[in-house]
């Protein structure tokens, strides 16, 4: 089966960071930084204002904590894409096409950044704790919701991370650029999408999504008004979103790859 390989290189990745298990711990501890960070940023914030895009402290918290866990599972898998420039200009990329299997899947097992699942626990546990506290009537399309949000959220950003690597092809040396996308889109995904200006506002909606991967959701959850304009039912549309940005994600891919013509190693 063409799984098995990726499989066995997973569970080497795996084995190799938990072998030692204090350094993991270690490593696990200080990927929480951000978590604390972007926490302390919100608290700032509502320190001085009552509401931030007409979202409460803790509605904003859960539009944090969404992204977060979105973020961070995307970052676990596909992160390592980052990695495609050096890739690139040392030749190392030549020896992923000569192997009889497909070039992303390959670039995506090549490595798994465990320490990376702090974040997600982090942003798990706040978004248990925050949704307790928001006194959500729960219905089983809620809970649906939610699992559908996170899922898709992570989908968007890992569609992020492939198109920023397929325009690698092109720039060589364009990561600076391409990451201001991806990690400002996290940024963006984390709070209101009200707060921002009408053009900043239409380049997170409907260029790079990231409002359908935790405000639009939150709000439906919430049972809130959707911005002017917007159906009521917008925070469904995630799927729609991300099967969307994955489809030029994977053009865009697929026609770097073809660009491609070797590094002459």
């Amino acid at each position: 089966m063409v799984s098995g390989p990726y499989s066995t290189l997973a569970r080497l990745h795996v084995r190799a960071q938990t072998v030692y298990r204090g350094s993991f711990a270690i490593e696990l501890l200080a990927s929480l930084g951000a978590t604390v960070s972007g926490l302390g940023e919100m608290y700032v914030v509502f320190a001085n204002v009552p509401a931030l895009g007409g979202l409460t402290f803790r509605a904003a918290i859960l539009v944090f904590a969404l992204g977060h866990i979105s973020m961070s599972l995307a970052d676990l898998v596909f992160g390592h894409l980052d990695a495609l420039p050096g890739y690139l200009r040392t030749g190392t990329l030549d020896a992923f096409l000569l192997r009889p299997l497909p070039v992303l899947p390959q670039l995506i097992s090549a490595e798994l950044s465990l320490r990376r699942l702090g974040r997600t626990a982090a942003g798990i546990a706040i978004a248990a704790v925050v949704m307790a506290r928001l006194g959500i009537r729960w219905t089983a399309a809620d809970i649906v919701l939610v699992v559908v949000t996170i899922l898709c959220g992570a989908a968007i950003f890992a569609a992020l991370f492939t198109a920023a690597a397929a325009v690698q092809f092109w720039l060589i040396d364009g990561a600076d650029i391409t990451s201001s996308f991806v990690y400002g889109g996290q940024y963006a995904s984390q709070f209101p999408a009200t707060i921002y200006p009408d053009p900043v506002r239409v380049l997170f909606t409907f260029v790079v999504p990231t409002a359908f991967v935790a405000y639009l959701p939150a709000l439906t959850l919430l049972r809130l008004p959707p911005p002017p304009g917007f159906p009521s039912w917008i925070g469904w549309c995630a799927p729609l979103a991300a099967a969307a940005l994955w489809g030029v994600a994977l053009l865009g891919w697929r026609s770097g790859l073809r660009h491609y013509t070797g590094a002459g190693s």
